[in-house]
């Protein structure tokens, strides 16, 4: 059956380098996917939010998301606004699709943005009698999940993987799109947002699990409607 999923992400490239196998997958079943991007991209290093965009939409393409939506809020900076301002465009978003499974930050990396993402969604998602959604998780994001505090409370423990190895050459090719930009977040390998980790990391979540790729999620709320 058909679903309507939701990937919300702080910035370009967030969306590819956490689910971006994930992403191709729900696309190849037939799901509707949308993703949703919340900042400009734009930091002290970089001044221009258009090349950000294209590249964003580009590597979307790539995943096979047709629907890329733009928020242009002040990146590193959604710390400083008040919540209600995150959340009432996510939560008009998940109305207007009628979204079913949501996907968002993790609660504990090191980046300020995703944990605002994911206070701004967790209310969001809250489950009303109105609330479409039925699943939500949290993926991680190279450079940020495995960089937060190493408290326990914080931490980073999957309860869901995704193998990936069909679409795992679709997340690489996506990320390779945000590399040709100059405002790029791709770095050479040892880095984590390297081409070379990225496919490392999904060889490592797939081999938690015996197969040959996935993703790791963490379950914020699944609600069971038939068993």
């Amino acid at each position: 059956m058909t679903k309507r999923v939701l990937v919300i992400a702080a910035h370009p490239d967030d969306e590819t380098y956490g689910m971006g196998g994930t992403i191709a997958r729900h696309v190849r079943q037939g799901d509707q996917v949308t993703v949703m991007i919340m900042t400009d991209g734009v930091t002290a290093r970089h001044t221009v939010t258009a090349p950000q965009e294209a590249a964003a939409l580009k590597a979307c393409a790539i995943l096979g998301v047709e629907d890329v939506r733009f928020g242009r809020l002040a990146d590193q900076r959604l710390d400083a606004l008040p919540l209600l301002d995150l959340i009432r465009p996510i939560s008009a978003v998940i109305n207007e699709l009628g979204a079913q499974i949501v996907y968002t930050h993790h609660r504990g990396d090191a980046n300020q943005d995703h944990r605002a993402i994911f206070a701004a969604t967790l209310v969001a998602i809250r489950p009303t009698s109105a609330c479409p959604v039925e699943q939500a998780y949290s993926y991680e994001v190279a450079s940020s999940t495995e960089w937060g505090a190493p408290f326990a409370e914080t931490a980073f423990v999957p309860t869901h993987f995704v193998e990936i190895t069909a679409t795992l050459e679709d997340k690489l090719r996506a990320a390779a799109a945000y590399a040709e930009t100059h405002q790029s977040e791709v770095r050479p390998f040892p880095h984590p947002r390297s081409i070379e980790a990225t496919r490392i990391y999904a060889w490592q979540r797939g081999v938690n699990v015996g197969v040959p790729a996935a993703e790791a999620f963490v379950s914020i709320r699944q609600i069971v409607k038939e068993v």
